[in-house]
């Protein structure tokens, strides 16, 4: 393709936005912001779209078939699984002005996900148990009502995803799927180039299941989520759900006497652990929570950690978990907010304690008495010492892994794909059975699947880049060869460029009367993988450049064509 027939050019003097991928995206001409978190792919940008898109395709297609599902839908099907209420990225679409108000009032879900269509159209086709195990996956556009649309492509309003659904007789057959999506999901990111960057990890289930989840994150220091890796066995965990196990501090051998020390209007770990003189690891922090029926529970935690809710309700096997009101806290402390400590609670009163404060001497926690802070306090002597310690602790660098002892490698990373064990969730919830082979009919079992495309392309930026602008892997790259043309005679350079085509391989060919040093800037900036570059004054050779190199080469025609080969 020629430069000339994209329709657009590239923009090296627009504005550097707060993500590499917005900027370089941008200035290359790859897309277009409509508004925050929604953009247009362009020419160069939807060649590269459709490229990762194909290579997910053609993974997928060995372990189901595709569709392509509405992108509207109607509240009803929400309101089955009962999600319409609790779904909080859910965006709904309806008249946008009184002409169209007058023409229809109706509204209608635009589908951040598509488990409540999916399961109605597998149920319509496939009720015998003869009919499974099955899988539909489609690549589509998806809307969320994301509150803070950021780092250009990665967290969108309007994006690109593909999402798989599995369904299943037995969780026997689900688990076995899930496993086999599992290699599936790594031959994705291998051959796009970040399987060595690219790890499964674990994460909690979310809106979706109790279980675990399972995230594929690729480490890259412009990350959203933080990833905490045991080499030793080999297994990642989200800081969600990592288990922690705290580095210990040498502690006091000689017990001192317990004492309140007054101290008002103190705020935050920062200023107690000034006021008292003490570290942060010689505090106890201890915070009150509600649970479901109104049920009053506490957390004691070392002061140099914040607590996990993930984990604090999966020990509590609570649904509901929130921080107890002001009225709560004094009720139960006899004290005002910022007070609460773990001596002399009330009995019924269930207290979780963290692991860290086990082995803790002479520690510091709240005095449950207004303007106290009590400090030396000790186990078994002043408080009594809990039957079972938990890991309630958010996990921070430095910590270890408490099945190994190893210590953590802690480091930033994208999500660019997850898998969900859905189990029965929505097979219940939309009434979706099978007959089995005695005439019975048995629950079904589903999984979901997911990747971002687009997203995707944005973390292949963030990640492959320099100060010129983007090095695409080749897969991937809008195109193999970038042609430039400096004054060459006899029009060489079209028929070098025709000789390419006619080869099969994909050239753009920058057929723009502009200067050479805006024609290498450009080259650089949309980052396809080799560069050659015609002039008469290389005397009939080509200049051949990687674009992830500093070296150029002078080659004959018949050596170019014979590198360019597939």
């Amino acid at each position: 393709m020629k430069m000339m027939q994209l329709g657009t050019r590239t923009l090296k003097n627009s504005k550097e936005f707060g993500s590499i991928n917005a900027t370089y995206l941008t200035r290359g001409a790859f897309i277009d912001m409509t508004m925050a978190g929604v953009y247009t792919f362009l020419p160069l940008g939807l060649r590269v779209l459709n490229k990762i898109e194909n290579i997910i395709r053609k993974e997928m297609d060995e372990i189901g078939v595709e569709l392509s599902m509405s992108a509207l839908s109607s509240r009803q099907h929400w309101e089955q699984t009962g999600r319409i209420d609790h779904v909080d990225v859910l965006m709904k679409t309806s008249g946008a002005n009184e002409a169209s108000k007058n023409k229809s009032t109706n509204e209608y879900i635009l589908n951040p996900t598509h488990e409540e269509l999916i399961t109605p159209i597998a149920k319509k086709f496939n009720k015998s148990y003869k009919d499974f195990p099955f899988a539909f996956y489609q690549i589509q556009t998806k809307f969320r009502n994301e509150a803070r649309a950021k780092s250009g492509i990665l967290r969108g309003r309007e994006f690109r995803m593909k999402d798989l659904y599995s369904f299943h007789t037995s969780q026997d057959c689900l688990k076995e799927y899930y496993e086999k999506s599992k290699i599936v999901y790594a031959n994705v990111f291998k051959k796009l180039g970040l399987g060595d960057s690219t790890y499964i990890t674990l994460a909690s289930g979310g809106d979706f299941t109790d279980d675990y989840s399972h995230e594929f994150q690729t480490k890259c220091k412009s990350g959203e989520d933080e990833i905490f890796l045991d080499k030793k066995l080999n297994i990642a965990y989200n800081k969600e759900v990592s288990p922690s196990k705290a580095e210990n501090y040498e502690q006091d051998s000689q017990l001192k006497e317990m004492e309140d020390i007054r101290g008002e209007n103190i705020k935050g770990m920062k200023e107690l652990s000034e006021f008292l003189k003490l570290p942060y690891h010689k505090c106890v922090k201890t915070m009150i929570y509600e649970i479901d029926d109104q049920k009053v529970v506490a957390v004691a935690i070392r002061g140099d950690y914040k607590i996990n809710e993930y984990k604090l309700k999966k020990i509590l096997g609570c649904k509901i978990l929130k921080l107890a009101n002001e009225e709560t806290i004094k009720r139960v402390t006899n004290a005002e907010v910022g007070y609460a400590g773990i001596i002399n609670l009330p009995e019924s009163v269930r207290v979780i304690f963290d692991d860290a404060l086990e082995n803790m001497t002479n520690f510091e926690c709240g005095a449950n008495k207004t303007h106290f802070h009590t400090v030396n306090v000790n186990w078994d002597r002043d408080v009594q010492r809990p039957d079972k310690f938990y890991d309630v602790k958010e996990a921070k660098e430095g910590d270890s892994n408490p099945e190994s002892g190893d210590k953590f490698e802690v480091f930033a990373a994208s999500e660019v794909g997850n898998i969900f064990p859905l189990n029965t969730k929505f097979s219940k919830a939309l009434n979706y059975t099978f007959t089995d082979k005695n005439g019975e009919e048995k629950p079904i079992y589903m999984g979901c699947y997911g990747i971002g495309s687009s997203r995707i392309m944005g973390l292949i930026v963030e990640m492959f880049n320099d100060e010129k602008g983007i090095i695409w892997p080749e897969q991937i790259a809008p195109f193999k060869v970038h042609l430039i043309d400096i004054k060459s005679s006899e029009n060489r350079a079209e028929e070098i460029y025709k000789q390419i085509s006619d080869a099969g391989v994909e050239v753009l060919f920058d057929d723009r009367d502009v200067s050479a040093g805006e024609k290498f800037a450009d080259a650089d900036l949309i980052g396809n993988p080799i560069r050659l570059v015609i002039s008469d004054r290389n005397q009939g050779k080509i200049e051949w450049k990687n674009r992830n190199e500093d070296k150029t080469e002078l080659l004959e025609i018949s050596e170019v064509m014979n590198r360019l080969k597939p």
